[in-house]
């Protein structure tokens, strides 16, 4: 019975019922552009946040590079520091006439008045 009830009724083709589906066709088509705004903006923002994320990396990694030179100059100036200190106390030893007498003696073979010097031979 209700397939006789369709088949009987028939849309009315009033003023009001054309409104109601111009209405109807005008929010899909602004849902449709509503939905393709927010997926281009969407688009956007990741492509942006693809971009930040990749520049927050790079200086990561630069900065992880620059610590790394940062401490090994630092142990390199340390390193130069007691280099610094060892000549510069070499320095004042050199001032000493005695210090350069020993040295003369150890390193030239020099000798001071009635000294004898005698040379062995080498271990090796």
């Amino acid at each position: 019975m209700s397939a006789e009830r369709s088949r009987k009724v028939t849309q009315l083709q009033s003023q009001y019922m054309q409104q109601q589906e111009r209405n109807d066709q005008i929010l899909k088509r602004r849902k449709r552009g509503l939905y393709r705004r927010l997926a281009v903006f969407g688009a956007a923002a990741l492509i942006a946040v693809v971009f930040i994320a990749a520049g927050l990396i790079d200086q990561t990694v630069s900065l992880a590079e620059q610590s790394e030179q940062k401490d090994k100059l630092k142990e390199e100036l340390q390193v130069l520091k007691k280099e610094q200190n060892l000549l510069e106390e070499e320095i004042t030893k050199l001032n000493d006439d005695d210090y350069i007498a020993e040295l003369a003696r150890r390193d030239y073979f020099l000798s001071g008045e009635n000294e004898i010097i005698f040379s062995s031979p080498d271990k090796k």
